[in-house]
């Protein structure tokens, strides 16, 4: 079991308010314009897309064959089906893959 530590409470408090802050900010920057110009709202279109990169691209990366092989085949089966079939899709090839390979 690990001492306490004052100093990480204060650090993971200290960072909780401000992730808060940040939040509550662009709700209210938001929410006090009268109207969205193009500019932002185009830049808020983009939010998804840059997030899915964010958190796809490293994976496939870093990532071992199965990995890379299951993402491929989840965009081609999430081309035709719905997203639950396409998580299972990428979920069976990583679980065979891993299974009769071993790695």
């Amino acid at each position: 079991m690990t001492d306490f530590n004052p100093h990480m409470v204060l650090l993971i408090f200290a960072a909780a308010v401000v992730t808060f802050l940040t939040r509550i900010g662009g709700y209210i920057l938001i929410t006090k314009m009268t109207r969205i110009p193009p500019r932002v709202e185009a830049a808020l279109n983009a939010v998804p897309a840059a997030v899915l990169t964010t958190l796809v691209a490293p994976a496939f990366f870093i990532g071992g064959w199965d990995t890379k092989v299951a993402m491929a085949v989840a965009l081609l089966v999430g081309l035709r089906f719905s997203p639950t079939f396409m998580l299972i899709a990428g979920w069976v090839v990583v679980m065979v893959w891993r299974h009769f390979l071993g790695i």
